[in-house]
């Protein structure tokens, strides 16, 4: 099982830049999916982007041009970069891993999750 702890959320301003990081443990970093996703107040926990083994990544279409994930398996961490914010990004920011080397943009797919960052973007 994988250890995840997300951080980096906030308040900023519509427009606005943001990153989230989630440091991993309990398993080698990088030799499994990891993905992305948010959930804002009444809806479902919807996907934002995935990155598999051996890097590729993959975006929703919402965020394609405004975000971006990244990972540095020194460090353990993977990040989701997001500028041009708009208020509907609004949400709690999850980090999740899988138990594969493929990524998903199922949330069913995924096998751990960390505890979620709270981003808020103001008009």
């Amino acid at each position: 099982q994988v250890q995840l702890v997300e951080s980096g959320g906030g308040l900023v301003q519509s427009g606005g830049s943001l990153r989230l990081s989630c440091v991993g443990s309990g398993r080698a970093f990088g030799s499994y999916a990891m993905g992305w996703f948010r959930q804002g107040p009444g809806t479902d926990r919807d996907f934002v982007g995935s990155v598999n083994w051996l890097g590729r990544v993959v975006l929703a279409n919402s965020v394609k041009g405004r975000f971006n994930i990244s990972r540095d398996i020194a460090k353990n961490t993977l990040y989701l970069e997001m500028n041009s914010l708009r208020p509907e990004d609004t949400a709690v920011y999850y980090c999740a891993a899988r138990n594969t080397v493929g990524g998903s943009s199922y949330a069913h797919d995924y096998d751990s999750w960390g505890q979620g960052t709270q981003v808020t973007v103001s008009t």
